[in-house]
């Protein structure tokens, strides 16, 4: 495996840096606004830290899978919201890349690197969450076109200016009949719901009515009946890139109460001397590691060709897990002080908390783990 960081790639992450630098301070605003502002969004994408592995001639970088999680988790450093919009640009960008008609991906890819538009991303829906593989909503032909009746549930929901969504477009089992398209979100028959989220209230998470909404032909990704199985395959790079983004905000988060517990006293002794307060903090440290690794290395074996899917779906179940448990031995480290509102980590503890849940629960990370270790007859 190599993970050497060359000096494009370290170019990335120090200006990944000083950006989380700069938007610490207003995470709590973003929260409240319910907005991640369109200028920081731009401003990413001069820098071109908004999807880099995507091909340069699409408005990309020609960067390694690596390095987008390498950014991703320096600006979760600042604000897990904020790396949202990396995450979800890249997964977006790849699957336009790979599926959308040359045109279209010339159309689009450009505003989504440049982080002049968003385009979300529309899997779920309201009442089936992991079941993605048997959407309730539908795509009939009409008019050298599609019409789209249903119901999304995504992030950016509020925000986006299109999205790539799945719906049904033939009979069939689970999994199959189901094409993608690409929503442009000023259509007629739209209509956005906010969605009143414990946490990552920045990114807009909200849902997405379609009645009677006519896209054309174009619009539509991939072949007919084979979007589910076709952009599913992306999901395997966002995974990855998520573990990153949650291990970057518990980071940060496990830096600030090694100093707290460093300069806060209790018995006339530094709180970090008592070994009650250091264990948790070293076990914590080498938590991150370990699962900072393992999504490296899931990077590195998409970087390098080879399946990643069982190590994705590793990297989805155990890091936000991780994350959030680190966070939480944190706040607890802080006494009273940590469970202020004023401070960042009760925030930081209801955002990652939201990632055991989307991009996949950890009960259907741990299903496709096992499918992807023992013959299929044999697992769950």
């Amino acid at each position: 495996m190599d993970f050497v960081i060359d000096d494009a790639m370290q170019g990335y992450i120090d200006a990944a840096a000083e950006v989380a630098t700069q938007i610490a301070p207003a995470q709590q605003q973003r929260e409240q606004d319910r907005v991640i502002a369109p200028e920081l969004r731009r401003r990413m994408g001069e820098l071109g830290l908004i999807a880099p592995e995507l091909p340069s001639t699409l408005g990309g970088r020609d960067e390694r899978a690596l390095t987008s999680g390498m950014i991703a988790e320096q600006i979760a450093r600042g604000d897990l919201t904020v790396a949202y919009v990396q995450i979800i640009s890249s997964l977006v960008g790849q699957v336009l890349v790979r599926n959308a008609r040359p045109e279209v991906a010339a159309d689009w890819i450009p505003r989504i690197t440049s982080g002049e538009d968003l385009v979300a991303i529309g899997l779920s829906e309201p009442g089936a969450g992991s079941d993605a593989g048997n959407p309730s909503m539908t795509a009939r032909p009409e008019r050298d076109g599609w019409v789209l009746e249903g119901t999304k549930s995504m992030s950016f929901a509020m925000d986006a200016r299109a999205a790539v969504v799945f719906a049904r477009t033939e009979p069939g089992r689970r999994g199959k009949g189901i094409t993608a398209f690409l929503v442009e979100l000023d259509r007629d028959g739209i209509r956005r719901r906010r969605a009143p989220d414990l946490g990552t209230r920045a990114v807009g998470r909200g849902y997405i009515d379609f009645s009677g909404t006519w896209i054309p032909a174009r619009n539509q990704l991939g072949e007919l009946g084979e979007g589910f199985t076709q952009v599913m395959q992306g999901f395997d790079f966002s995974r990855a890139l998520i573990g990153l983004q949650v291990i970057g905000t518990a980071q940060v988060t496990l830096e600030e109460t090694w100093e707290y517990t460093g300069t806060r006293t209790a018995f006339d002794q530094p709180l970090s001397s008592f070994q009650g307060v250091a264990f948790p903090l070293a076990e914590a440290e080498t938590l991150l590691a370990a699962a900072r690794l393992l999504c490296q290395r899931t990077l590195w074996l998409k970087d390098s060709g080879l399946p990643h899917t069982k190590e994705a779906a590793m990297c989805k179940w155990w890091a936000p897990k991780t994350a959030y448990d680190v966070i939480h031995q944190c706040l607890l480290s802080h006494g009273q002080n940590g469970y202020l509102t004023d401070r960042p980590i009760e925030q930081r503890l209801r955002d990652v908390l939201g990632l055991q849940i989307g991009d996949g629960t950890a009960q259907i990370m741990k299903l496709v783990i096992a499918r992807h270790t023992v013959d299929r007859e044999l697992a769950p």
